[in-house]
């Protein structure tokens, strides 16, 4: 099989989980992380493929806050993924991740910006790398 091109700082959609397999895989036999925080949390477990590839997904659950304010945070998330995804580019298998908020919601954080993720996701990246 042939490695997944990526760019750099790109997200395609080859790089999300997208089906049902995938997603129970990572419930099912995943491995929990939090940030530092505790404000992220990461479920992580090794794929099944033969070549090197990263899979995330970004799951937020409604009882969070309300559907405007999971969409902006999924989209943080999803960005701040995309700027610092090189911290996991020595990865040598394939790998299904899962961010999710854990004590992010609307009624304690109502208006959430970049910066307020960023930090988070980079020590999650971090200790994702050296768990591996």
């Amino acid at each position: 099989m042939t490695n997944i091109s990526q760019k750099r700082f790109g997200l395609s959609k080859l790089e999300r989980i997208k089906k049902k397999n995938e997603f129970s895989q990572v419930y099912d036999s995943g491995k929990i992380i939090y940030s530092n925080s505790r404000k992220l949390k990461a479920i992580f477990c090794l794929g099944e493929d033969d070549f090197k590839s990263i899979k995330v997904a970004f799951g937020i659950s409604k009882k969070a806050g309300n559907a405007v304010w999971r969409n902006r945070l999924r989209r943080l998330l999803r960005e701040s993924y995309r700027l610092n995804k090189d911290i996991l580019s020595d990865c040598n298998s394939t790998l299904l991740i899962v961010f999710s908020p854990n004590i992010l919601n609307k009624k304690k954080n109502p208006k959430m910006f970049l910066r307020n993720v960023e930090v988070d996701m980079i020590n999650l990246l971090k200790k994702l790398r050296d768990s591996i």
